[in-house]
């Protein structure tokens, strides 16, 4: 019989923690070892309990969610699942809580609170178990300091041009790899868009905050966004995305709350659309994430001559989109995250 999940559920709210407790413990592989009121009493209780996962809530009394993880990843990482409010200060917080390593996050809902309680913690079982097989050692030692702190400064993109788009897809740890491949590339890269599995109200929130971090210009892509030189656009969530061809430009369009291949946005059909538009003028990356959505689209773009390339297992969260990418031979290759940003750079230089 498989081990379960050890979890442990820290919030301050004594109700909420029965909830998540009582949710959870549905799941036949996942054992609620314990529970904590702060920050400070959890730290106490993963040295005694050892829990595989954490369940977090966002904001809490004496410490925050946020806090507390700058200094518990460098010392004791630990897969977490933040449980975020849908405030636009929960939003800010959990955006800030995934920088400094969760995993990934569930919001608490606001209303018809019966039927969403129950959707949040069917959300949130699978979301433990998804985070039981993260990978966070990377975060041993690393200083976990605002990612604000040091942003660097902003340059003007330089001229437009359309001859070449990047289309990246992520999900469970995206978060931290998009801002990391963003950061490392320079203002004159061309036009980029970004599929990361994540709800209305954050995707603003995340594209926002990039902005603040990277030479590019980052934005919540809008309907008839031009996809242009220094601008990097991020799929709302709650919404399909599409790249297509306008005369001489390319262009988003949105459109469709269906999901497909799981997700809205889906990363398939961001991919499927940058395939059939932009063809070899392409170039694609998959980033960590669960699941497969976005190998069709992947190997779509292939097939019209685009390459493309995937994050190693080794660096990944969660490899599942870039393995499965991989083997159905979307991507080529498979590089470190540390090397996905020169990889495509290269291939660009490579390309012109």
């Amino acid at each position: 019989m498989a081990r379960k999940i050890r979890v442990l559920i820290v919030d301050d709210s004594a109700l909420v923690r029965n909830i998540l407790s009582q949710g959870l413990s549905l799941d036949p592989g996942i054992e609620v070892v314990g529970t904590a009121s702060d920050p400070y009493i959890a730290r106490d209780r993963i040295l005694e309990l050892e829990p595989d996962v954490l369940t977090l809530d966002v904001e809490m009394p004496r410490m925050d969610g946020v806090a507390f993880l700058r200094k518990l990843m460098p010392q004791y990482p630990i897969p977490v699942v933040m449980v975020s409010s849908l405030t636009q200060r929960g939003k800010q917080i959990t955006m800030e809580a995934l920088d400094a390593g969760a995993v990934d996050f569930v919001a608490k809902p606001t209303s018809n609170v019966t039927a969403g309680l129950n959707a949040m913690l069917m959300e949130l079982r699978t979301k433990v178990k998804i985070a039981a097989g993260a990978n966070v050692s990377h975060w041993k030692g690393k200083r976990t300091t605002p990612a604000d702190a040091e942003a660097p400064c902003k340059s003007s993109a330089l001229a437009e041009s359309t001859d070449k788009v990047i289309a990246i897809g992520a999900s469970t740890g995206g978060t931290e790899a998009i801002r990391r491949v963003l950061e490392a590339f320079p203002p004159t890269t061309p036009g980029t868009v970004i599929v990361q599995h994540m709800p209305g109200g954050f995707t603003k929130m995340f594209a926002d905050r990039l902005n603040q971090l990277c030479p590019m210009q980052v934005k919540e892509a809008e309907h008839g966004d031009r996809v242009r030189t220094g601008l990097a656009l991020i799929a709302p969530g709650g919404c399909q995305f599409e790249v297509v061809r306008s005369g001489g430009f390319y262009e988003v369009r949105l459109g469709g709350a269906e999901k497909v291949s799981g997700h809205c946005p889906s990363v398939d059909v961001m991919m499927h659309s940058v395939a059939k538009h932009v063809g070899a003028n392409a170039i694609g990356a998959m980033l960590t994430g669960m699941g497969q959505d976005g190998a069709e689209g992947m190997l779509a773009m292939h097939q019209a001559g685009a390459p493309c390339i995937a994050q190693d297992e080794a660096t990944s969260v969660v490899f599942g989109m870039p393995k499965v990418a991989y083997e159905k031979g979307g991507a080529q290759k498979l590089v470190s995250l540390d090397h996905i940003a020169p990889s495509l750079l290269k291939i660009l230089s490579e390309n012109k």
